[in-house]
């Protein structure tokens, strides 16, 4: 679907120079002050590498019309697909797309899943090709990203900023079903209603995140572009829905310790600070304080290691997992049941 090349760091146009010469930090730094051209300059490399980027994203961004609202979306095929979030459509079936050159084009709603908020259209017509997308798995924080969309229906809106956090957690769903989108990014690039649905992009131009929330002054979230969501993005465009296991364990990231690490070569893993009661992870004898390590024989990391694990072919079968507890390696089999929204 999309080129997964590492993302391209920001550098300061005298990177290389201090570089070459040993300059240190601080000698660099007066040098700046001494010279007036210099804080131009680095404004200069900023301002064009925002210009650059809205230049190559904004043709591929849409602004999003239905009876209830509106938001963006994004095309990310050469036939017509968009990608928005799936609040932005809501109980809708189709609505109006409105793209950059202001062609305006009827869509129908491919796929709907609330649980990652992302949703599919089709236009009708008059979409542009695809944008190129990356992969948020190579953001650092401090990263230069550029958020592009239609707040408050003002489409062909740019704003920039950088990765504040990445890991974020944003609970969807009901109190039932208990799940959360992971990896979220954090930016403080400016987002306001309407920018939902539209593209982040980091300093190549390739759209790492769907922005999804506001969360504050200065707290944009979005959601990432990884191989959990191509997934979920592809079953959308096949089947319409995603069809989703249950576990019912709540964790969090924590370091292994470092006898563990050394034999393993694993250095951390999921952290479980809640198990849903009745549910499959209680069966299978998994406790509040285990540390996942494993999930059907592959490394856990994070809350993500174990939702890639979890659409429809785990339903019903059984999910190795081994877990740290007390010290020791503790191996169960979970049975990971249907998740569903009712």
């Amino acid at each position: 679907m999309a080129d997964e090349s590492a993302l391209s760091p920001i550098e300061s146009p005298d990177g290389d120079a201090r570089q070459q010469s040993g300059e240190s930090l601080e000698s660099g730094t007066a040098a700046a002050e001494n010279d007036s051209s210099a804080p131009e300059s680095a404004l200069d490399a900023y301002s064009r590498a925002v210009i650059g980027v809205a230049r190559a994203v904004t043709p591929h961004v849409a602004s999003v019309q239905t009876r209830r609202g509106g938001g963006s979306a994004v095309a990310f095929t050469d036939d017509g697909f968009l990608l928005t979030n799936a609040h932005v459509v809501g109980a809708a079936q189709n609505g109006v797309v409105v793209f950059a050159d202001g062609v305006e084009s009827r869509f129908d709603v491919i796929g709907v899943d609330p649980l990652s908020d992302l949703a599919v259209l089709r236009a009708r017509g008059g979409a542009p090709a695809a944008v190129t997308m990356g992969d948020a798995d190579h953001l650092v924080v401090g990263q230069l990203v550029v958020a592009i969309g239609s707040p408050l229906g003002l489409a062909g809106s740019v704003t920039a900023g950088v990765v504040s956090a990445l890991g974020r957690s944003v609970p969807v769903g009901n109190s039932r079903t208990a799940r959360v989108i992971e990896d979220v990014i954090q930016t403080d690039a400016a987002l306001n209603p309407g920018n939902s649905g539209g593209a982040l992009a980091d300093s190549t131009g390739r759209v790492v995140g769907i922005n999804t929330a506001v969360a504050g002054i200065g707290l944009g979230l979005a959601i990432p572009i990884n191989i959990t969501t191509r997934r979920i993005i592809t079953t959308l465009l096949h089947e319409g829905r995603v069809r989703r296991a249950y576990l019912g364990i709540v964790g969090v990231p924590a370091p292994l310790p470092a006898a563990v690490a050394a034999r393993t070569g694993q250095d951390a893993g999921l952290r479980i600070v809640d198990v849903v009661r009745g549910g499959p992870a209680e069966h299978a004898g998994l406790r509040r304080g285990d540390l996942v390590l494993t999930v059907a024989r592959r490394e856990v990391r994070d809350a993500q290691g174990i939702q890639r694990h979890l659409f429809d072919e785990a339903i019903g079968r059984s999910l190795p997992v081994t877990v740290l507890r007390n010290g020791a390696m503790v191996d169960v089999i979970a049975v990971p049941v249907e998740l569903t929204t009712d």
